[in-house]
């Protein structure tokens, strides 16, 4: 139960109104604009600080969608600033993002051919659903673990362990890019179109191998003696498609995927709106929160990620490196690389970004050809990739513009003393409240629409790569992050979360299903915030979270 106005109890205190930043806030440095409650104090009186993000309304400045309260849509809603033509061309990228492709060929609807022909999910709302997270995998009762299928918005990232630690990517070590799993890949595809397997006939629609999600549990119990349960997420391999029927228990394993030098981590798919602001923040202004040597000794460092850049290389540039921007762990620079990138890697889509499929040339892949006689080798019968570049712009567009939500119950002042711990518990020291977006530019090589420009936007997000522990590692490098750095992420909408899909989770693989479980989960550079947090008293802990859920 809340106790509401605790605070009161010791003295009368007034609350400034939210007019000093009901249209978004400043970009000024949020640690020393603070909103100061002294009204008609006498020596008496307790005199409350708060931080300027405690009234902040429009998180994403004029993009803001700002009539989402309590709506199951509250994430899929086009920036409030759009041009007609913009708008336009969102609603298009909207039809497109929801399509559903199917497997090559199809005669009959041949802008849907394309699937697979081994995939995750057939669109990209399966994976985002309404463009917010999938739902969390549950057990069946009375299983101990369940084979990942058509539902599952959640894969395995794949990847073969480096010989050194890569601190420069360049050409020569192909710019420290997760190394491919032999005859596999760098993700794991666990559905495939029919006969995508010589060995089709046990599983019609099986792709590179059977996934399998279990859980353990532990418990976490404050001073007070209220006790939180916490689940992990533990995954198993089998039936690889180069070896049919083997696991890690197999007495002789030779599949390419099980050897010991395979490196596997859970990938849960994540929200899709804000994120042309998130590209639009001038990379010195991230670069600025860069601490990796901790100099101000507060045990956070926060690191850069550099990424190959897909767009640099097809526009023949020297150095095809950006600023790793998008993914759980900073791996994709800008909104175009990661939903194209999603489109061939998830779906098997090519697109002018992709064109190749993403299993061309392993032993799977050119078994299904000859097998099926299908001419499925990421082209149509023209030669292009199987999504057109007009189809591929409107996607990434309708991605780079979809509304951040404006927060709610900002006068609420058990979510003010919850901005204020925020703050106390130094967790904007990762959560960076407010950047402004740059000016003028392109995104993704491409022109940037103007609602993007010049917006004051609080993501409460610093961009960067940071130690969260050992028990949030995966143990998976991708490029210069290494397997226990995970990129801060964004906290903006994440109050309506369930809301919008009420069986998705929360962090990189969806295992907490509340916000609190999230905050215990932090260590690494985290630690010294978790652990206050675990000394807040229960109403403080709640006013935690109900700052959060006001995002």
């Amino acid at each position: 139960m809340k106790h509401k106005n605790h605070l009161l109890h010791l003295s009368t205190v007034l609350f400034l109104g939210l007019s000093l930043a009901a249209c978004g806030g400043s970009g000024e440095d949020e640690s020393t604009n603070n909103d100061v409650d002294n009204s008609d104090s006498t020596d008496q009186d307790v005199v409350v600080v708060y931080p300027s993000f405690t009234n902040v309304i429009l998180s994403g400045g004029e993009t803001s969608a700002t009539d989402t309260n309590e709506s199951g849509h509250g994430f899929s809603t086009p920036a409030a600033n759009l041009t007609q033509e913009d708008f336009d061309l969102h609603l298009e990228g909207d039809a497109n993002f929801e399509m559903k492709f199917t497997t090559a060929p199809n005669e009959n609807n041949p802008e849907l051919d394309g699937l697979g022909p081994v995939f995750n999910n057939a669109d990209c709302n399966s994976c985002h659903q309404r463009d917010g997270r999938n739902s969390t995998p549950i057990v069946p009762e009375g299983s101990d673990r369940v084979l990942l299928g058509t539902e599952a918005g959640i894969f395995l990232r794949i990847s073969t362990a480096r010989d050194i630690d890569c601190e420069l990517g360049t050409a020569e070590n192909e710019y420290c890019a997760p190394i491919p799993v032999h005859d596999f890949g760098t993700q794991l595809f666990h559905r495939g179109v029919l006969e995508a397997r010589p060995d089709w006939q046990d599983n019609q629609f099986i792709g590179q191998a059977d996934v399998y999600l279990s859980y353990e549990y532990q418990t976490i119990t404050y001073s007070d003696g209220m006790s939180v349960e916490l689940k992990r997420p533990l995954f198993a391999v089998e039936n690889p498609y180069d070896s049919p029927g083997e696991s890690l228990d197999s007495s002789n394993v030779t599949s390419e995927l099980l050897q010991e030098d395979v490196l596997m981590g859970w990938r849960n798919s994540m929200p899709v709106f804000g994120l042309g602001l998130l590209e639009a923040i001038p990379e010195s202004h991230i670069l600025a929160h860069v601490d990796v040597d901790d100099s101000n000794s507060d045990g956070i460092s926060g690191r850069a990620n550099y990424v190959f850049d897909a767009v640099k290389a097809q526009a023949g540039n020297d150095n095809p490196v950006s600023l790793g921007r998008f993914g759980w762990k900073a791996n994709t620079p800008s909104v175009r690389v990661q939903s194209l990138g999603a489109l061939r890697g998830d779906m098997g889509v090519t697109n002018p970004l992709f064109p190749d499929e993403s299993v061309a040339g392993t032993a799977l892949h050119d078994s299904y050809l000859t097998r099926t006689g299908f001419v499925d080798i990421g082209s149509d019968e023209n030669g292009e990739p199987e999504a057109n570049e007009t189809f591929s712009d409107a996607v990434v567009f309708y991605a780079e513009t979809l509304a951040v939500p404006a927060r709610r119950n900002v006068d609420d002042i058990d979510v003010r003393e919850g901005a204020r711990l925020f703050d106390e518990l130094n967790c904007t020291g990762c959560h960076t409240p407010s950047f402004v977006t740059q000016a003028s530019g392109e995104l993704g090589g491409k022109a940037m629409s103007s609602a993007l420009k010049g917006q004051t936007i609080y993501p409460f997000s610093d961009m960067l790569l940071h130690d969260m522990g050992e028990g949030l590692a995966d143990g998976r490098p991708d490029f210069l992050a290494d397997g226990n750095e995970w990129r801060t992420r964004p906290l903006w909408g994440i109050g309506l979360t369930q809301t919008v899909n009420p069986q998705a989770g929360f962090l990189h693989d969806g295992r907490a299903a509340t916000l609190e479980e999230a905050v215990l989960w932090h260590g690494g550079e985290a630690s010294s915030s978790q652990q206050a947090f675990m000394a807040l008293s229960g109403v403080e802990r709640d006013q935690v979270i109900d700052f959060l859920m006001s995002l």
